[in-house]
């Protein structure tokens, strides 16, 4: 209960900032709707290929709010005084996961709608892709958990930005995979992104026969993820409350 009770709290910090919010979904909408204005010759563009793309985009703003709430709860000393609690450092994880998740499904609903309009056939498929990216936007989640809890509240905006260009350029948004060579394909091998792209990709376009590598990966990368943000959020706890 206090762990639902922390992350309605989180919930009410997210929405008071509207602006942002509105950003963060208007932005990767209108590049799902300009990019499908022109008869690009690339697979990569193609309305069921590019929403799971647009989607992950969107997921990367996750990161940036996640790690906005925390560090500002961190500048406030709110953190500190909650150290007074009962609540374990899983706890208060868990509470910032499960504020951010409303936010995940609005822009699964938006997008997915949107795309269907610009020409995406409605299949089950949809649904089982709104599924599957849940525990995929965790990810960005847990980025935004460790950015957070590293960064003040006046850093943790700039260093999240890094985060949003990494997934605009190594996950494949913008191109196939075929076209990349040398040093930038392997990076965007060993990053996450376009490994979160393929799986969205693959479940959308109802093809899994190269789906397991990916699902492998990223689960990797979110346990990793989670184990770093808790062992951050609990040294930062101890740390405040001296």
């Amino acid at each position: 209960m206090k762990t639902l009770n922390f992350a309605n709290r989180n919930f009410k910090e997210i929405i008071r900032d509207p602006l942002s919010l509105i950003f963060s979904i208007l932005l990767p909408l209108f590049l799902l709707f300009i990019f499908q204005q022109f008869e690009i010759p690339s697979n990569v563009y193609k309305i069921e290929n590019f929403t799971p793309g647009i989607l992950i985009f969107s997921f990367s703003f996750l990161t940036l709010f996640t790690a906005t709430l925390i560090s500002k709860d961190r500048a406030t000393s709110l953190l500190t005084r909650l150290c007074a609690s009962p609540m374990k450092a899983s706890n208060y994880i868990i509470g910032y996961i499960l504020s951010i998740l409303p936010l995940v499904l609005v822009q699964n609903l938006l997008f997915f709608i949107v795309a269907i309009i610009l020409g995406l056939k409605f299949t089950f498929n949809i649904i089982l892709s709104v599924f599957i990216s849940v525990p995929v936007s965790v990810l960005f989640i847990a980025l935004g958990l460790i950015v957070g809890c590293i960064t003040s509240d006046k850093a943790s905006a700039g260093v999240s930005s890094i985060v949003v260009q990494l997934v605009a350029f190594t996950s494949g948004i913008y191109f196939e995979p075929e076209m990349l060579k040398g040093f930038f394909k392997t990076i965007c091998e060993i990053l996450p992104f376009s490994h979160c792209l393929n799986i969205i990709k693959s479940v959308l376009n109802n093809n899994y026969d190269n789906i397991s590598n990916p699902i492998i990966i990223i689960l990797i990368y979110i346990m990793a993820a989670l184990i770093i943000a808790a062992a951050l959020f609990n040294n930062k706890l101890k740390g405040d409350s001296k």
